[in-house]
């Protein structure tokens, strides 16, 4: 039997969601972005400069950059939000009880191109199908079912037929 998230974990569950679409987002973003610089560096030999003699911004040869390295840039920023990622996938991971597999898999969206964008869009969607299946049973946040059963309700009439069937 897998194990379910703990009732008082589920107010929680939709602010890990979100912070792990956010990180799945930039994070899937850089990995594009840094994919393209290595294209650029290892096919072509260029590198991405900031504010050099080319231009404020320009593609140069490797051995010519002398202003800010761009490329450098982008693979540093992608390994930091990389780690954000995989706290995001650790905080969901852990909150929802998944098994250790499922983690990895999450984790592997930070380093294949695309793949973050695939398990955003449907981690998302399991969780909130998974949540939507809950909210009576969240007793801690106060909400109250929609609507009760007419057989329920106390009745402040005098209980004749008439009134019993316009009540229900």
């Amino acid at each position: 039997m897998p194990l379910e998230p703990k009732l008082a974990d589920l107010p929680r569950i939709r602010g890990a969601l979100r912070f792990y679409q956010v990180a799945s987002v930039i994070t899937g973003v850089l990995l594009l972005a840094l994919c393209a610089e290595m294209l650029m560096k290892y096919a072509f030999g260029l590198e991405l400069e900031l504010g050099g003699p080319q231009g404020f911004l320009a593609f140069v040869p490797g051995d010519t950059v002398t202003a800010v390295n761009l490329s450098t840039g982008i693979l540093m920023v992608h390994g930091w939000f990389y780690v954000v990622y995989l706290f995001s996938d650790f905080r969901l991971w852990s909150l929802m009880r998944w098994p250790f597999s499922r983690f990895i898999l999450i984790a592997l969206g930070g380093v294949i191109p695309f793949l973050s964008f695939i398990l955003e869009v449907r981690v998302a969607r399991e969780v909130r199908a998974y949540l939507a299946r809950r909210p009576s049973t969240s007793s801690g946040t106060g909400s109250t079912p929609l609507a009760e059963p007419v057989e329920a309700r106390p009745s402040t009439s005098s209980g004749t037929p008439d009134t019993v069937e316009a009540q229900q």
